[in-house]
């Protein structure tokens, strides 16, 4: 932990390395290491964040990595924490991205996403973005990092994982280990050696017998029901297993909650009122295709209901919140009262970049944006009003987002909660100013995109500024790092969302929004973005979910929003997700049969969550890879790749392949326990 005059008010902070040493920090080979890992890292949670609604923080696996590779080229421990920095934002990046830039598309804004039509717009709102969170934050940062009442729990894990650098290269083997393992399983899955997925057909009534009488015995009034309603099987995924082993059984219970009201509840209601009259509206040479009416249930009736959910678990979430959410705003303006002659005083380790330099670039990115949104909407004092509402809601929410990052860590920053607000301040001004149609969608999601990058951003360097607070690193250092590595990330971005959505089009699915890749708050933004400017929403079915979700907080549910998210999701997602946090639950009860103390059960709970990062990070890596092969004429869909076996199991290989991920994860944590004597290492705080 840091150095106890670092959380009481009136002493001084002591940092691990102290402001009067000489150390390598801001060196060619951490700036090389952070950027690669940036790319990489972004790529994967890029991947995860469109199939499965959700990213992993950077911030454990980046310094595991710095740590292995610093360690093997005998950096200084600075020079690990300038890697970390650079290697982690990169998770920042990719979820603005992946929230809003489909969301374009899915609204028709525009054309397509080929780089033609989007890699220029893309780019330069994800840059602007993130270079103003770095800005904003930067402005707010001093008071929020020294403050003792934030506790900045993701900071301080990964401030202890620095220290205990002599853990560094054997937590790095499971990591590495596995990342290799969820890349041949997932790829195995893809070249035919088991079914990753199968869909079992339920009956609800019988098609052409069944009926409800609305009326007493006798009536005439008779509807005639029944059909066939479709469930998934939790999808073979080391991702999603991943996922729910991180999140842990809790969250994952309450968003597999959302999935099981959705099929279980909801879309076996319609089939089995609306079956009948559902079967006219499938072309005429499939009328059994019971798993595509089942699909058209959900996507188009569930899901609007869903979305009314998830804006009211947005509202609540900020709600909770507002006490944060007012502190944080205080301390900004406070902050900004600071003098050139209090600022001269300041040692090494309390450098930051100028103000001026900051103010100026802010206002360089106000007039980038002004262009952009001129050029990307056709419109031009509406662009100028979306600029300027994207400078003020920005700083704010990028203030708000620091805040809380303080208090819950960054993997559990509402970002989504965030940019829906911003989307619905932006959507409502447009409609005020008459602005409808394409032109005012596009600047509506203009501004989300860029608030929803530059609030990721900001909690993500607060975060960090906590960790080199803690370790003694030069802040303008970190700054300048952060800076270095949002440009790289907006500038290759782009390409894995691209090579994702073209791939699933090539291989024969439908890109953005379609079951490979759900992007849920993407799908939630084009959908607020159509329905309140482009006046093309389902309003009493999201009216339905905004009760549907009013009833949740009454009945004090958890996570409203997680539970929304759920329902949005595709069954097999959801489950599989679900099955990773049981698998975590046994793993842990394991541990307590065996009679672990706390300090042997620390370190099973680090090698889980490696384990378990390994996993995502190599199905993520895999799947990019895949979907780069689609582009390949021989590869790409009706010809697919050969195949192991030409009709691959579910019930007999997947299930195999699922109970041996399932052992994996449970038994070699288990395996990491140690010595009961040895003093307990720093816990993963995910």
């Amino acid at each position: 932990m840091s150095s106890p005059a670092a959380n009481v008010p009136g002493k001084k902070h002591v940092p691990f390395v102290p402001e009067t040493m000489e150390m390598k920090e801001f060196t060619l080979r951490a700036m090389l290491l952070g950027l690669f890992m940036t790319v990489v890292l972004g790529a994967a949670n890029a991947y995860l964040g469109l199939r499965a609604g959700i990213t992993i923080a950077a911030t454990y696996p980046a310094a595991v990595i710095a740590m292995a590779a610093m360690r093997a080229w005998k950096g200084s421990l600075l020079e690990e924490n300038i890697a970390r920095t650079a290697g982690s934002i990169g998770e920042s990046v990719a979820a603005g991205a992946i929230f809003t830039l489909p969301a374009f598309l899915l609204a028709k804004a525009w054309p397509s996403f080929r780089p033609a039509d989007a890699y220029w717009k893309s780019t330069a709102l994800i840059m602007v973005g993130s270079i103003l969170g770095v800005l904003f934050i930067s402005l707010v940062r001093r008071g929020m990092v020294e403050d003792p009442e934030l506790p900045f729990p993701e900071s301080l894990a990964a401030s202890e994982i620095h220290k205990a650098g002599q853990r560094g290269a054997q937590a790095a083997k499971y990591l590495f280990w596995n990342i290799g393992l969820g890349g041949v399983v997932y790829i195995l899955g893809k070249f035919g050696l088991f079914a990753a997925d199968t869909d079992l057909h339920v009956g609800v009534g019988s098609l052409g017998h069944s009926q409800v009488r609305l009326g007493t015995a006798g009536s005439t009034n008779v509807v005639a029901t029944g059909g066939t309603t479709v469930f998934a099987a939790p999808s073979v995924s080391p991702a999603y297993l991943g996922v729910g082993y991180i999140i842990g059984v809790k969250l994952a219970s309450i968003q597999f909650a959302g999935s099981v009201l959705a099929w279980g509840l909801l879309v076996p209601l319609f089939i089995f009122f609306l079956g009948p009259q559902l079967k006219a509206y499938i072309p005429a040479d499939t009328p059994d295709n019971w798993a595509t009416m089942a699909d058209a249930v959900w996507r188009y009736i569930v899901r609007p209901i869903a979305v009314g959910g998830m804006l009211v678990g947005a509202g609540f979430t900020l709600f909770k919140m507002r006490a944060s959410l007012t502190a944080g705003l205080g301390k900004a303006f406070a902050d900004l009262r600071q003098t050139s002659a209090e600022q001269a005083k300041l040692a090494r380790t309390e450098r930051y970049m100028s103000s001026k330099i900051v103010f100026g670039l802010i206002a360089g990115m106000f007039v980038l944006m002004c262009l952009l949104y001129i050029k990307i909407s056709g419109l031009f004092w509406p662009a100028i009003l979306a600029a300027v509402v994207m400078i003020l809601v920005g700083f704010f929410f990028a203030t708000v987002s620091g805040n809380l990052v303080g208090f819950i860590g960054s993997s559990n920053n509402p970002i989504s909660g965030l940019t829906l607000s911003t989307l619905l301040i932006a959507a409502l001004l447009m409609v005020a100013l008459g602005v409808s149609g394409t032109s005012g969608v596009a600047a509506v999601l203009g501004v989300a995109a860029v608030v929803c990058v530059s609030s990721a951003v900001a909690g993500e360097l607060l975060q960090d500024f906590k960790v080199g607070y803690i370790l003694g690193g030069t802040p303008q250092k970190i700054q300048t790092a952060e800076l270095i590595a949002v440009v790289v990330a907006s500038l290759v971005m782009y390409f894995p969302l691209m090579l994702l959505h073209e791939g699933s089009i090539k291989a024969g699915g439908v890109g953005f929004g379609g079951p490979e890749l759900p992007a849920p708050q993407a799908g939630l933004m084009a959908t607020l973005a159509l329905g309140i400017v482009g006046h093309d929403m389902a309003w009493p079915l999201v009216v339905v979910g905004i009760l549907f979700g009013i009833a949740m907080i009454m009945m004090q549910v958890k996570s409203p929003m997680l539970v929304a998210v759920g329902m949005y999701l595709p069954f097999g997602t959801t489950f599989a997700i679900f099955v990773g946090g049981v698998i975590r639950s046994l793993g842990d009860w394991l541990a307590d049969r065996r009679g672990f103390n706390s300090a042997q059960k620390a370190r099973v709970e680090n090698a889980g969550v490696l384990v378990a990062s390994g996993l995502i990070a190599g199905e993520a890596l895999l799947g990019l890879v895949w979907a780069g092969l689609q582009f390949v004429p021989s590869w790409g869909a009706p010809n697919h790749p050969p195949q192991i076996f030409g009709n691959p199991s579910y019930r007999v290989g997947g299930m195999i392949v699922l109970a041996g991920l399932a052992a994996l994860m449970m038994f070699l944590p288990v395996s990491a326990a140690g010595d009961p004597n040895e003093p307990a290492p720093p816990t993963a705080i995910m």
